[in-house]
């Protein structure tokens, strides 16, 4: 079911980042090149995330971005589900707890723990995530870097 994303599901997952986007709007907008960007990060540096794709009956329905990092708190490396997006017509048929059985299996690497973020207006996402053990862990701010060096700046 869920599995490493390859090179011929990259329009699918950018068509699915850009619903999660529209549907669910984050702390900043992406674009396609952004999305497409990951990928390839990904690509070239594995050691940076993955991109895993749910597949039922031969068609992707759903994505995630998993970003690990070290956690001196945690003991080790953290599997960070940076994005998590399944279809509609997939919704309520068990891929988000089968990914992070995936994750839990070991599928993806050996992680300490597993992290996320919800937007509070997700109720939905966030009635799964409590089910399957999640619970809030402090309060996460976020700035963009700007000026001189900052990512897409001369």
């Amino acid at each position: 079911m869920w599995r490493q994303a390859r090179p011929e599901d990259g329009e699918e997952i950018v068509s699915m980042c850009l619903a999660l986007y529209r549907e669910d709007p984050g702390f900043a907008s992406v674009e396609a090149g952004q999305v497409r960007e990951t990928l390839a990060a990904f690509e070239r540096q594995p050691g940076r995330g993955r991109a895993v794709v749910a597949e039922v009956g031969g068609h992707v329905a759903g994505y995630a971005f998993l970003v690990p990092f070290w956690s001196n708190g945690m003991g080790g490396e953290v599997c960070e589900v940076d994005e998590l997006y399944v279809r509609p017509d997939g919704r309520g048929e068990g891929l988000g707890s089968a990914l992070f059985g995936a994750i839990d299996a070991g599928r993806f690497g050996s992680f300490a723990a597993t992290a996320l973020g919800v937007s509070p207006e997700n109720a939905r996402a966030r009635r799964l995530y409590e089910r399957l053990g999640f619970r809030a862990a402090g309060t996460t701010m976020l700035r963009r870097r700007t000026g001189p060096g900052a990512a897409g700046t001369p």
